[in-house]
Formats: structure tokens, C-alpha cells, sequence
């Protein structure tokens, strides 16, 4: 019976393949047919072997550095069979090499437990380890071959890592003995589902895509819409005090992504939370964009996002003056936006909070890794197809800036495991990507990324307006987070030597999103202030004193002395905007 079963399995699990491997001759079939610079293009997407190629030639220039790194390399393996040799022998032993602080490819006891894995884990590491130290030691280089060079190798290293690897993985090996196979199966069917999903190429399921619904258990507090055009749909959110502020608040997200990162579940929704503070809040909830809207520029951004959007909460509230948030790209077309009402005399709004919003770009992180002319003209020739970027390509390079987290993870519990992925609302909204107009996407990375416009005097003009940053005099809360890739909190320090008004930065634990996304109630994280403030980042840091929990309160408490009086507080749809729909609105439903 036994011998039925595992043949049974065999025999499935064969078939399973051939279907795989049905869909990627198909895939390949129709790359062969593609345009030889299409073809070009796709054998090296991020523009990097260049920067590799000259690397190579920088290393054969210095040889004795290379055949230096290359006995440190034969040292640290010889000391590793050294230490085997002595724990084979029940003597003490010490490792050689062992997974960074939070590394958690390794955290099964498996790893440690048995000789074999140990000695694979720890061959790995050294390896690992050698090869991103030596490539990114690399003399002669210029900043962007060796900013490449460092990614990609390091890229190259988690790929490789003995963890993605069905006989190199003991949990995986453990699991297939177990389930006789089942797992893998399982892992190859989710990879068929996921292929299929991706129309060829692989599109990594990440959480239970039925465990969600936007408006019924996401995305749920209360309110209505109040305005909209064909770039922004504008919520107003009903109060849950008697009186608010005088002064509303307007919140700019991404456009990027979808605004309900700021009202996942009732337990972590900002939103709520500021509405509980006595605000009254109205979020922007950007388009998710097609192909009528690919020439949307910029411009039209600030028009018929920022300044509509203004103009609507004035008309809706009946107050003239406000406060805005402006979270990440959101935050960058903010800033701007307060320098062209600057410029033009316009005073209506009187703080600004910043979530994880860079303005100088010079020091942006990784994601500059993907921003160069040659991989600019491969994007926009892309996208030149429909009009817009699909939300997918952002998502995966977002997914590169963490692999390990993000990519590989997945990759094992979702195909080597054969596990469904658990139901995440912050994973669900993650993969709940936007598109993003062609002619705005390219100017903002060509001008933000590539020359670093915004930060220069009227480097770039919106609506025909010179923007200068330094003009800005309003008072500022600056936020970034200790472990942000995407917008590092060195770059968004930066900042805060340009506004002329009075800037309060803080940092605050975690990353790009738990950062920002961390109620109070959770008591998780902490946050570090310099009530100081001084101008260099060092001293900043060194005189910063560490507080525990959410930074969410030190905020509402900057914010509401800057808020005006209480007045009764207002519901959507009784200002001078009558009511169109109930939030989350329709703007948020269309899908990528």
C-alpha cells in the first residue's frame, strides 16, 4: 500500500512539473521572438554588467589585494574545518562564522543540531561574507559602478544561499521525509498558480488574497467622499469627538500605493487615531491610473491633487487654514507644493508633517541602484507600450531592497514547504499595487532621482512656478525610521536644513512602513528625539534620547498647538461638498 501511495505521488507530482515546464517552453519561446533590444534588455535589466566588467578591470590592476583576499578566504575555510574537525571529537569548538543579527534563513535548531548543516551554513557564510567584502572594496570605481556592483553582488549572495535549496535545507529535507513528498507537491502547484498569476513570470503570493476586502475588514473607518476629479478622490472622515480643531488636516499618501496603509485595521489606523485626537481629517486617495491618463504630468499632480484637494477641504470644513501630512512620494510633491504657494503668496496652509519623504536625493539608498539614463530609456520605452508602469515592476524592486524578507522567504515556505502564506493585512495592501502615469513617473525619477533637481533653487518649475525649497517658513515635523531602504533617514535629514521655519525631526525604530504605521496601543519600537535639534545628523544622533512605544502622541502634541481652537466638530457632506460615496470610495477598488 505504501509503495501505491509513494508512487501515486511520483507520478503527481511528475505531472505537476511537466506542466511547469510546458509554460516556461512557452515562455521562452516567446522571448526568442522578441526585438534583439528587447532581447538586450531583459539578459541584463538593471544595466550592471558594465560596472562588473570594470570592476573585473580594477581588480586585475591591483593583484596583490586580490591574491591578499583570496588567502583570507583559504584561512577562514581551513579554520572552519579545523573547528569541525575538533566538535567531531566532542572537544570545544567555536564558530567561524555566524548569521547577522536577525539573519532568519538560520533560526531552525536544525542548522545547529546537525554536524553536516553547520558546516554547509558556515561554508556559506564565509563565502558569502568574503565575496560582498572584497567586491565592495573595489578601488578606482566611480559611485554608481560601485553602488551597482555592491547590490547586485550582495543580490547574488542571498540567491545562492543553501536555505533556498531543497537537499541544503534541513526544515525543507525534515518536512519532505514527513509529508512523503506532499510538501513539494504543494510547492509545486502554488508555483504553477503563482506563474499563472504572473502571466510567465513569477509573482510570489505573499498572504491569503481572500482573507481581505477592502471597505469590509480594511480600509473601514468611517466617512465619506466628498470630491473628486480625475486624479484624486477626496475623503473626509466622520469625527469621533464632540469638538475638533478649527484647522482640518489633509494627508497626501503615495500614489505609489494605496492610502489605506493608513487605515489597515481599527487597532493600527492612523486615521482613526488622528480623527480621536480631535482632527478633522481628510485623506487624498490617488487614481489608480490607465492609459487615458498617461500624459498626467507633475503639474497636474499639484493642480488636480495638491491644490484641488486644498481647495476642496476649505470648501468642506469652511476653514481657510489647515495642516497636511504628505507620506513618502506624496511627501516629495507636498514639499514642492509648499514652496510654489510660497512663491505665490499663498498662506492657507500652516504646518506640514512629513512621513519618510526625501526632498535631496544625493544620498537615497538603494533603490538608486535602478536609476540610470540606459535603465531610464528601457523604462520609458516600456512603458510607452500602455502609457503607465504596472505596479508590479515597483513592487519587485521594493522586494530587492530586502530579498532575504521579502523574496526568499516566500520562496521556501511557498515552494520548497508547500505552505500557504498567513493572512497579513499590511502584506495584502502591499500586493494591492497601483500603476503610475508614464509622463509623471519619468520626471520624477529623471529629476529626483538622477539630478537631484528638487533640492537646487528653482531647479525644476511646476504650473510655470520656480521651486525653492528654502522659502518654505512653515513649522515642520520631520519623521524618517532607523531601518527605512527606502527612504533612509540620512536622506531624509536632509531636509531639515532647507525649510527656513522651525523643523522638528525625529526617528523613529523599524522601517519604511512600521515606522510610520505603529499605534500606541501596540507598545512596539520606540523612537529617538533631539529636543536640541541641531543641524548636523552625528550630533543629532549622539545627543537623541530613546523613547519607548509610539512616536504617535509626540506628534499629536507638536500638531495641536499648531491646530487653532475647538469648534463643534463637522460631518462629512454639511459643508458646502455635499456627500458623492461612502469611504473607501470607488478610487481604491480598481485593481493593476
Amino acid at each position: 500500500m505504501a509503495e501505491q501511495d509513494s508512487t501515486a505521488s511520483l507520478e503527481e507530482m511528475s505531472a505537476e512539473f511537466m506542466k511547469i515546464m510546458e509554460k516556461n517552453q512557452q515562455t521562452f519561446t516567446e522571448l526568442l521572438a522578441s526585438p534583439q533590444e528587447t532581447l538586450s534588455a531583459m539578459m541584463d535589466p538593471f544595466n550592471a554588467l558594465s560596472s562588473f566588467g570594470e570592476g573585473m578591470r580594477q581588480m586585475a590592476m591591483n593583484p596583490q589585494k586580490l591574491m591578499a583576499a583570496n588567502m583570507e578566504l583559504w584561512q577562514s575555510h581551513m579554520s572552519l574545518w579545523q573547528e569541525t574537525t575538533r566538535k567531531m571529537m566532542g572537544q570545544e569548538s567555536t564558530p567561524v562564522a555566524e548569521p547577522a543579527k536577525g539573519d532568519r534563513r538560520f533560526k531552525s535548531a536544525d542548522w545547529d543540531e546537525h554536524g553536516v548543516f553547520d558546516v554547509i551554513r558556515q561554508s556559506y557564510l564565509i563565502t558569502s561574507q568574503w565575496l560582498t567584502k572584497t567586491m565592495s572594496d573595489i578601488d578606482g570605481l566611480s559611485e554608481d559602478d560601485a553602488r551597482k556592483i555592491q547590490f547586485h553582488t550582495q543580490q547574488m549572495a542571498d540567491a545562492m544561499s543553501p536555505s533556498n535549496f531543497l537537499m541544503t535545507n534541513p526544515q525543507v529535507i525534515k518536512e519532505t521525509v514527513a509529508s512523503g513528498g506532499q510538501n513539494l507537491i504543494r510547492g509545486m502547484q502554488n508555483l504553477k498558480r503563482d506563474l499563472e498569476a504572473g502571466d510567465g513570470q513569477l509573482k510570489i503570493t505573499m498572504t491569503d488574497q481572500d482573507a481581505f476586502q477592502v471597505g469590509e475588514n480594511i480600509a473601514t473607518a468611517p466617512g465619506k467622499v466628498v470630491f473628486q476629479n480625475d486624479i484624486v478622490q477626496l475623503l473626509q472622515f466622520e469625527p469621533s469627538t464632540e469638538q475638533v480643531y478649527e484647522r482640518p488636516l489633509l494627508i497626501f499618501p503615495p500614489w505609489i500605493n494605496k492610502y489605506y496603509i493608513l487605515d489597515l485595521q481599527p487597532e493600527n489606523s492612523f486615521i482613526r487615531y488622528a480623527v480621536g485626537q480631535g482632527y478633522t481629517v481628510f485623506v487624498v486617495s490617488w487614481v489608480n491610473p490607465d492609459s487615458r491618463l498617461a500624459e498626467k504630468t507633475m503639474d497636474d499632480y499639484l493642480r488636480e491633487g495638491i491644490l484641488a484637494s486644498m481647495d476642496a477641504v476649505e470648501a468642506a470644513s469652511g476653514s481657510s487654514e489647515m495642516s497636511v501630512i504628505g507620506y513618502c512620494i506624496g511627501g516629495t510633491l507636498t514639499a514642492a507644493a509648499l514652496a510654489y504657494l510660497a512663491e505665490k503668496g499663498d498662506e492657507r496652509i500652516k504646518a506640514a508633517t512629513f512621513f519618510a519623504a526625501q526632498v535631496d536625493f544625493s544620498e537615497a539608498g538603494d533603490l538608486k541602484v535602478f536609476i540610470d539614463e540606459k535603465q531610464l530609456e528601457s523604462l520609458d520605452q516600456r512603458m510607452s507600450e500602455h502609457g503607465y508602469l504596472d505596479g508590479e515592476a515597483m513592487s519587485n524592486a521594493f522586494n530587492l531592497l530586502r530579498s532575504n524578507d521579502l523574496i526568499w522567504s516566500y520562496y521556501v515556505n511557498n515552494y520548497l514547504l508547500g505552505k500557504d502564506p498567513m493572512a497579513f493585512d499590511l502584506l495584502y495592501w502591499n500586493a494591492d499595487a497601483t500603476r503610475m502615469p508614464r509622463a509623471l513617473h519619468m520626471f520624477y525619477l529623471r529629476e529626483m532621482y538622477l539630478k537631484n533637481s528638487l533640492v537646487q533653487p528653482g531647479g525644476i518649475s511646476l504650473d510655470g512656478v520656480p521651486i525653492d525649497l528654502t522659502k518654505v517658513n512653515i513649522p515642520i515635523y520631520l519623521q524618517a525610521a532607523k531601518e527605512d531602504h527606502i527612504a533612509p533617514y540620512n536622506s531624509v535629514f536632509k531636509a531639515k536644513g532647507l525649510y527656513q521655519g522651525p523643523v522638528r525631526f525625529m526617528l523613529a525604530g523599524s522601517g519604511h512602513i512600521a515606522g510610520v504605521v505603529n499605534p500606541p496601543s501596540a507598545n512596539k519600537y520606540n523612537y529617538w528625539m533631539n529636543e536640541a535639534q541641531p543641524a548636523d545628523l552625528d550630533e543629532w544622533v549622539d545627543g537623541a534620547t530613546s523613547h519607548p512605544g509610539s512616536w504617535w502622541p509626540d506628534w499629536d502634541r507638536w500638531l495641536s498647538e499648531l491646530s487653532g481652537p475647538k469648534v463643534d466638530a463637522r460631518q462629512p457632506g454639511d459643508g458646502k461638498l455635499p456627500a458623492l460615496e461612502d469611504t473607501p470610495g470607488s478610487f481604491v477598488s480598481v485593481k493593476s
